[in-house]
């Protein structure tokens, strides 16, 4: 039996060899936790071959139609979002079906923003999606590919 080079290393990418793309994704009829998974993958950039972990791989992710998107069952009457303001007393309770009437985007947002890492590598990713109340977006100079996510 011969023996290989066992020295084989794992290539990480560098931060200017990353390519990144702009990319459209529709929500409307999608499940908010489905739909938010997929977008983290996209923005994270784990759906590309060099992925590494420190680093920004990923692309610019644009949603368009964010108050068209489900949640299953119930939830639409009992899911809330928690805000602590600071002040004793300052517990603000909101229920998603007055949220996704008022600000879907700040919905779609949250629920992507619970799968990114909490560090600044988080923080600096969470700015590369951009969400949209409608079907239309600023963003047509960039030349965005559209996306159909498989659920």
């Amino acid at each position: 039996m011969e023996i290989e080079n066992l020295n084989k290393t794992t290539r990480s990418a560098k931060q200017n060899e990353v390519e990144r793309k702009w990319v459209v994704v529709d929500a409307s009829g999608k499940t908010l936790g489905r739909l938010a998974s997929q977008v983290a993958k996209l923005i994270r950039g784990k759906h590309k071959p060099y992925f590494t972990p420190h680093i920004d791989c990923g692309d610019f992710v644009i949603v368009i139609n964010a108050e068209k998107v489900l949640v299953e069952g119930k939830r639409v009457e009992k899911k809330e979002y928690f805000h602590y303001t600071g002040y004793p007393g300052g517990e603000v309770f909101r229920k998603f079906k007055d949220l996704i009437k008022t600000k879907p985007e700040f919905v779609i947002r949250h629920a992507v923003w619970g799968m990114l890492p909490k560090n600044r590598l988080g923080r600096k990713l969470i700015n590369k999606l951009k969400v949209y109340r409608g079907a239309h977006h600023p963003h047509q100079a960039q030349k965005p590919q559209f996306i159909e996510l498989p659920y």
